[in-house]
């Protein structure tokens, strides 16, 4: 189990999925929140939820507000967990990829060198933000970046010291941002061979 804490990102608007995704029923418990948060309790010593309200998950789990008047974006809650908390990283993650599993945090983790600003995962497709550990070095630019209405991750990552770590299975990354998405995983969520 990890030392390092967990911040579980569930304060987007969900905008393509019509209704807020982090509240949507997954894997046996009411939310996609609570699902994603008992599973990384068994991984990490310590997982906290990001969002704007506190209130709306119904499960008793440490929250981490965003800032007061921010938008509706991760640099939000970055600022909100290193402000928060005391550790000098944190490992990142979006409610809304319950396929990344055990093995991509531990790959993650032994990546770490320290002499990165972040080391995120990257696979054929893309870089995946929202699954990766951030260093406290990148607070400052985040408070600017949030202060000045600026959410790009990717800008950030490109201008700090970020390792990318590559990944082969697309499918641990799937996002649901979609209603179709979300139906899909559900399925193969059920499926004997997951």
């Amino acid at each position: 189990m990890s030392d390092l804490p967990c911040v579980l990102f569930a304060g987007g608007k969900s905008s393509r999925m019509g209704e807020d995704k982090s509240l949507l029923p997954f894997g046996g418990f009411s939310t996609l929140a609570e699902y994603q948060y008992r599973r990384l309790l068994c991984l990490f010593e310590r997982v906290y939820l990001s969002s704007k309200d506190p209130e709306k998950f119904g499960f008793d789990a440490p929250v981490l507000l965003d800032p007061e008047g921010a938008d509706f974006a991760p640099t939000a809650g970055f600022v909100s967990a290193f402000r928060s908390l005391k550790d000098e990283r944190i490992m990142a993650l979006s409610v809304d990829t319950p396929f990344v599993d055990a093995s991509v945090f531990e790959t993650l983790i032994a990546a770490d060198n320290g002499e990165c600003d972040a080391i995120i995962a990257k696979t054929a497709s893309g870089t995946h933000p929202l699954c990766g550990i951030y260093r406290r070095s990148l607070l400052e630019e985040m408070e600017r970046m949030l202060h000045e209405g600026d959410h790009r991750l990717g800008k950030l990552l490109a201008a700090s010291n970020t390792l990318y770590v590559p990944f082969e299975d697309e499918e641990a990354f799937a996002n649901l941002n979609h209603p179709h998405e979300y139906h899909r995983a559900l399925s193969r969520f059920c499926a004997p061979d997951k």
